[in-house]
């Protein structure tokens, strides 16, 4: 994926993002190469600013370049291209913009709805870097911070040659000075309050974008270090602006339908025992430990029943009075408990408790690579299997839903995309007697 896709900026908006970005280790080069992605009206500009520093070789990377001394040099912006607003030149470098002139940016850009792009912190060129006392000058209206990190700098020492504000990055890290830097002390610095969330406004979308990550090694140790980093950031990119190729980590829940009243078998098949565990049990634990969350468990009939079966598990129980209503009732209850930073949910049915944690780690997987709005198992390559990912831009369709309908009634109003598996168990779902039997024999 680009580097729009990944950050989820490709749909056109009535109201486009203020953008800010933090970090070290290709900020300028990100927020150029988004501006030249953004999706903008036929000639109509885009805005690009700074709070701190550029350097003078950076300029010629916009179309226009505005000195703005004061809020009267904004009068008569090119109407077209990206325009790079700064304050005055001094020894090579641009002055930051000041307050008056970022709040009329901030005001035309929402009046003439274009987006409006923000550098807010300066690195020295460093893969790394730690914010010192005045930094990072982020303003209190961005509503998407995008946090650059360059993975050049694992294995290096930690000192000036690698890490600006080597050691403020030491005290936030817990990194010793001159010790090589690992995942695990960039990911302290990340998360800290005075590391990469500090300044950033309660309300505003994180991202952590990790940048360099040009080789196999360096992609794999972004990939290891991107569940902790979600811990504290609403998705995780990693990949290579040089290459413009991200793959984006998000949170993925999983909703767990469990509300039946299962007429067709003639027994609640939620508590089926399956290898000494009834069936939603043995679902919700492949569901924890294939890394979904939060996993989400839709009660209805005998919900008592299938509340005990699941005590002592970390999962949501939500109890859906209206499951008589038909599936959709179920589904909507289980999307509508989900958290605003969710960027997928993987619906898993209560009778197919065979379903390995392999495929849910691979849909999972797979999903980051390319954001489809629906991904589901192929089995045979012809047989559509369970379960089924849906990414969170399906999320309003699916709260349209009514009556005994499932996800499948909104396929056609989105992208579908099918990751081949080679187990036909999958197909195998208990309605009748004859099916618990051949599920027990496997």
């Amino acid at each position: 994926m680009n580097l729009l896709r990944a950050l989820r900026l490709d749909q056109p908006n009535e109201s486009p993002p203020v953008v800010s970005f933090v970090g070290a280790g290709g900020k300028t080069t990100a927020l150029f190469q988004l501006a030249r992605q953004l999706p903008t009206a036929k000639r109509q500009s885009l805005i690009a600013t700074s709070t701190t520093h550029l350097g003078a070789w950076q300029i010629p990377l916009a179309d226009h370049h505005i000195i703005a001394r004061d809020e009267r040099d904004l009068q008569s912006l090119p109407r077209e291209g990206v325009v790079l607003v700064t304050g005055e030149m001094e020894e090579g470098r641009t002055k930051p913009v000041s307050e008056n002139v970022l709040n009329r940016l901030r005001a035309n850009s929402k009046t003439n709805r274009i987006p409006l792009l923000i550098e807010t912190d300066g690195s020295r060129q460093k893969p790394l870097k730690a914010p010192a006392e005045h930094e990072p000058p982020i303003p209190a209206f961005a509503e998407v911070v995008i946090h650059v990190t360059g993975l050049n700098a694992l294995g290096k020492p930690l000192t000036e040659e690698h890490v600006h504000r080597a050691e403020i990055f030491s005290q936030v890290s817990g990194l010793a000075m001159d010790a090589p830097v690992t995942p695990q002390a960039i990911i302290a610095a990340l998360t800290h309050p005075q590391g990469g969330l500090k300044n950033i406004p309660p309300n505003a979308r994180r991202i952590a974008l990790l940048n360099q990550a040009e080789t196999p090694e360096l992609q794999s140790a972004g990939g290891g270090m991107a569940k902790s980093l979600l811990n504290e950031f609403d998705s995780v990119l990693v990949g290579s602006l040089k290459r413009d190729d991200f793959n984006t980590f998000e949170r993925t829940a999983g909703i767990i339908l469990a509300a039946g009243e299962s007429t067709r078998f003639g027994a609640p098949k939620q508590l089926l025992d399956w290898k000494g565990k009834p069936f939603v049990r043995h679902i919700a634990e492949t569901a924890l430990h294939a890394g979904l969350e939060p996993v989400v468990v839709v009660t209805g009939f005998h919900h008592a029943d299938v509340e005990s079966a699941l005590k002592d598990l970390p999962v949501t129980i939500v109890h859906n009075l209206d499951y008589a209503q038909g599936q959709s009732a179920s589904i909507k209850a289980g999307v509508h408990a989900l958290p605003r930073e969710i960027g997928s949910a993987m619906f898993l049915l209560s009778d197919q408790p065979q379903i390995p944690v392999e495929l849910v780690r691979a849909l999972t997987e797979a999903h980051s690579r390319s954001l489809p709005a629906i991904l589901a198992p192929l089995v045979l390559e012809e047989r559509r299997a369970n379960p089924v990912l849906f990414d969170n831009i399906t999320f309003p369709a699916l709260m349209r839903l009514t009556g005994d309908v499932g996800g499948r009634a909104i396929f056609d109003k989105f992208r579908v995309e099918y990751l081949p598996w080679h187990d036909d168990t999958l197909i195998l779902d208990v309605d009748t007697p004859e099916d618990y039997e051949r599920l027990k024999s496997l």
